[in-house]
């Protein structure tokens, strides 16, 4: 009974949520029970990885599926179209646990090429010390950028292939613009928008995606926390990882609506 009284926990559950809030905003995250120290603490240990690997797993799912959502849509019902169609298929039908543990046997168990637990702790140093790091990157954020960039080539080939039968692309055409300049000033740019309100919409997902892959390669990050806190019944974590993942797609999904002013200036914010 004193430590329920201790803690607060026989107060009813608005007013728990909102002491609970105020302390977060305050900057107390409260304090782990199993690690025994600061919340905050322990998810800054872990944040980076996370956004290392995501932000890596994004950026190279953006520069997979532009060019070839892009290429996809000159050239419909091409040879080259129907495969990256059929791949792209295949790779958002597939579940990155699954994906995860192909590219284990592959490349880790039969090829030997990458290893496929990440470690926070490589003692090599200089140039070395970075590669060991890109290796052990490799897999996961191969994983979580093709299960993304699958969906992404569908959506830029589809809306390549709108904005590209419009009139003002003709008259960039007509005034003796290159056929390179009018594809990527007005056809790629104007057809990101609608890649630009899917990756803001798949923010959500790409975490629940994260929070498996890490599992899989053992990453260090807040999904792995988040799992492992799960299972210990260690609450403060747990409220203040989602509280975090909460704050990351809150952030994207502004980045995502700035964006849009940058890709099409008709769209001003006043």
């Amino acid at each position: 009974m004193n430590l329920r009284a201790k803690f607060g926990l026989d107060d009813p559950l608005p007013i728990r949520y909102v002491r609970w809030m105020v302390s977060m905003m305050r900057g107390d995250w409260g304090f782990s029970f199993v690690s025994r120290v600061d919340v905050d603490t322990l998810i800054l240990q872990r944040l980076p990885a996370t956004l290392l690997v995501l932000g890596a797993a994004q950026l190279f799912a953006i520069l997979v599926a532009v060019p070839i959502g892009t290429y996809s849509a000159l050239r419909p019902y091409s040879i080259f179209d129907q495969i990256a169609t059929t791949l792209a298929f295949i790779g958002f039908s597939l579940p990155t646990f699954f994906t995860g543990l192909l590219f284990i046997l592959l490349l880790s168990i039969h090829l030997d090429w990458l290893p496929f637990i990440y470690r926070s702790d490589i003692s090599a140093t200089g140039w070395r010390w970075y590669w060991e790091h890109i290796r052990q990157a490799i897999m996961p954020v191969a994983v979580l950028g093709l299960a993304q960039a699958a969906s992404m080539t569908r959506f830029m080939r589809a809306s390549v292939l709108d904005v590209i039968r419009l009139d003002y692309v003709n008259t960039a055409r007509a005034k003796g613009l290159s056929e390179g300049v009018t594809l990527v000033k007005h056809v790629v740019r104007n057809a990101l928008i609608p890649v630009v309100t899917l990756v803001a919409i798949q923010i959500p997902t790409i975490f629940g995606g994260a929070i498996v892959t890490e599992q899989i390669f053992r990453v260090p990050g807040i999904g792995s926390l988040l799992i492992t806190s799960i299972l210990a019944n260690d609450t403060p974590v747990v409220m203040a990882v989602t509280f975090i993942f909460s704050i990351l797609v809150l952030l994207s999904s502004l980045a995502a609506d700035l964006l849009y002013a940058w890709l099409d200036p008709r769209i001003s914010y006043r």
